[in-house]
């Protein structure tokens, strides 16, 4: 039954946490809680290639675009004041291209990481998307106090160090984007049995 519950799941340092020089320690809070890294790279990634990454459906636009829309609207900033319009599929658009721009401007570490419920898991290393929201103890919440308020004046998505899917179906694709299937290790841990026994 345990073994049934190993997942992959995608994980990408973004340019600023490469830049911060934080990758050593991104990978060893993964590995110290029994995950296992079986593919990685450093890359440049292309804006042509970030734009496969991110959907382009307007379903996923809109979200974006009203998750922004909502920020403005706390802050009490009119949105044509920023966007221009007040359509969060627009919105969702030029948020969109600066996530692209973002991505794109300097090296990344993807990886692909392997282990009991490992999505979830990972997630829960990484903290909330909101680096302000993310508790001490994990890695957004360690190294970035961004908010989408300041995001937004600028122009800008949030510098939130890292990328992790957000379910199944997210890291199934992000996975077949980003490797080969020969780039996939399989190896075994020293302490894996300890997870991965079927004890049923």
């Amino acid at each position: 039954m345990a073994q049934k519950l190993v997942e992959r799941t995608f994980v990408m340092v973004k340019p600023d946490g490469v830049q911060r020089g934080i990758v050593g320690d991104c990978l060893r809070r993964f590995e110290n809680a029994g995950l296992k890294i079986v593919a990685m790279k450093l890359v440049h990634p292309t804006p042509a290639f970030i734009e496969k990454h991110y959907p382009s459906d307007d379903g996923w636009l809109r979200m974006v675009g009203e998750k922004s829309a909502s920020t403005f609207r706390d802050l009490g900033i009119p949105l044509k004041q920023k966007f221009g319009t007040e359509d969060t599929l627009e919105i969702g658009k030029q948020i969109k291209k600066w996530l692209v721009k973002y991505i794109s401007s300097g090296p990344v570490v993807a990886m692909a990481i392997e282990g009991y419920r490992a999505i979830e898991n990972v997630r829960r290393i990484t903290g909330p998307t909101k680096p302000f929201e993310a508790a001490p103890g994990t890695i957004r919440g360690d190294y970035s106090l961004d908010d989408p308020g300041l995001g937004n004046a600028l122009s800008r998505p949030l510098l939130n160090i890292i990328h992790a899917s957000g379910n199944k179906g997210e890291a199934d694709n992000e996975l077949a984007l980003w490797f080969r299937k020969d780039d996939f290790m399989t190896y075994k841990r020293l302490d894996e049995d300890m997870w991965y026994k079927d004890w049923s």
